[in-house]
């Protein structure tokens, strides 16, 4: 007889038939009652074992933690908390959890400890409904993106080339690190390595994206990217996972429409799939956010922030308004501001982005034109406006509570001012020869974008670390697991 997963027996009317249940112990109480979960569910099945006739060697094995297979009748439960239960008649130990070394114990543990286990925290209910959450929104990006016909590529993890220009990469090599070959000017001698050349991780699947683009139409990435980034903050990871469509024939307009759509059709598909796990998220951030400061809390729950994303058509700012709405804002006038805004061409933080999404505009912002000094070599160029400002056709889109959801920009699609740029940003342009080639062969408009995945699954689970959205997070001195 197969056995039943879990959250389908806790949906039946049909009570009376024989089940099968495999799963591993949450608590065991007085003896009789098992709380089994299997991972179907983030609520468990109780079982009711029969004290007397249940084997004194099978009694002393249940404990939280060990997997369990229980045979018995499903019935209506007549206690609490519960609508269904099983009257076992048979229990089998599967596998043993010693209950003096098992960390998992039946009470509340903060996320801190978790994440030193982050090989066991899968099997408590707010790691259950934030995986599965996040599992509902990968599935929904690509029924998205596949529902419009987007070509899904592969693009390389191990890469010579730095999309962002930020240096900050981390080296692949083969190498022998205690003897390193070294040229006749002292210089590391990658020609001895592995692809024969420096090489690093990826931090963006753009730039190889475009290739495609200009042969697709519409392509998009979804891939781990990394970042060296030294920075050890609740925000930050080292590896992280982008979605990165690129669309020919796509100003910047279209770029913004499809990043709006996209967000709001994502959102949509995790409110209508996962509404156990949003409601016991939502329930666990309200508990939280009892002990802060009436200040510091949410004006909205996890579900109705969702829906405002999901309901409000996002307001179009240019990063010009944005900067004169922030001089003239009471935060900045009274020195409220980490970063003071005190002129045009200031990189906006995170306290200015959230500041226009949550107190000015109270709706998601996405925000356009950026100088072009504090922006990538790839995108596109406006005229210089009449204050002299030189811009580009950039777009952040812009989250209550995150800042920064996504980056974008409609590409710079003529080779001169592409190869101009990238020699005033130091980019040498024999390395970047075949990326070139898409400007002198049938060069055409093109846009892309890109989503910092766990960005939008903190979003969506109202976590407030990234890194209990991620199964096992790289970050400055850890590497576990």
């Amino acid at each position: 007889m197969e056995h039943t997963r879990i959250n389908r027996l806790l949906k039946t009317d049909e009570f009376g038939q024989e089940v099968i249940v495999k799963g591993w112990v949450r608590t065991f109480r007085n003896n009789q009652f098992i709380a089994i979960n299997d991972g179907s569910s983030i609520n468990n099945i109780q079982a009711v074992i029969d004290f007397a006739n249940t084997p004194a060697e099978v009694m002393k094995k249940i404990h939280t933690g060990a997997a369990v297979r229980v045979k018995g009748t499903l019935i209506e439960s007549q206690g609490k908390g519960q609508r269904v239960e099983i009257k076992a008649s048979e229990v089998h130990i599967i596998g043993e959890a010693d209950p003096d070394r098992y960390p998992l114990q039946p009470k509340k543990h903060s996320l801190e400890f978790l994440r030193e286990i982050a090989h066991l925290r899968f099997r408590t209910g707010t790691f259950n409904a934030i995986f599965k959450v996040r599992n509902a929104l990968s599935f929904a990006i690509h029924k998205f993106f596949n529902e419009r016909e987007f070509v899904y590529i592969h693009t390389p993890i191990v890469t010579g080339s730095d999309a962002e220009g930020a240096g900050e990469m981390f080296r692949v090599t083969t190498l022998d690190l205690n003897n390193v070959p070294r040229t006749d000017t002292g210089e590391v001698d990658f020609k001895q390595d592995f692809f024969g050349k420096s090489t690093n991780l990826t931090v963006s699947g753009q730039l190889n994206g475009e290739l495609a683009a200009l042969a697709f139409g519409n392509i998009y990435t979804f891939g781990p990217t990394f970042r060296a980034e030294n920075s050890n903050t609740t925000r930050h990871l080292a590896e992280f996972w982008m979605i990165e469509p690129e669309m020919a024939f796509y100003e910047l307009e279209d770029n913004m429409d499809l990043a709006e759509d996209l967000l709001k059709n994502v959102l949509q598909y995790v409110l209508d799939h996962c509404p156990e796990e949003l409601e016991f998220l939502k329930n666990r951030l309200l508990e939280e956010e009892k002990s802060k400061p009436q200040k510091d809390r949410s004006e909205h729950n996890l579900i109705d922030k969702i829906k405002f994303v999901v309901d409000n058509k996002f307001e179009r700012v240019s990063y010009t308004d944005a900067v004169d709405i922030l001089k003239r804002s009471k935060p900045n006038q009274k020195k409220q501001f980490k970063y003071p805004i005190e002129s045009w061409g200031a990189d906006l933080q995170s306290e200015h982005e959230r500041y226009l999404v949550e107190k000015h505009y109270k709706k998601p912002v996405i925000l356009t034109d950026y100088p072009r000094d504090i922006k990538a070599f790839y995108m596109k160029q406006n005229p210089t406006d009449e204050n002299g400002n030189q811009t580009v056709r950039a777009m952040d889109i812009l989250f209550p509570g995150i800042g920064e959801m996504v980056g974008g920009s409609q590409r710079e699609e003529n080779l001169e001012k592409l190869i101009t740029r990238m020699e005033e940003v130091g980019i040498p342009q024999k390395e970047m020869d075949w990326f070139l080639d898409t400007r002198r062969f049938g060069s055409v408009p093109h846009s892309g974008f890109g989503v910092g995945f766990e960005r939008l699954v903190l979003f969506a689970t109202g976590m407030s670390n990234i890194r209990d959205v991620i199964p096992f997070p790289r970050t400055p001195n850890n590497a576990e697991f």
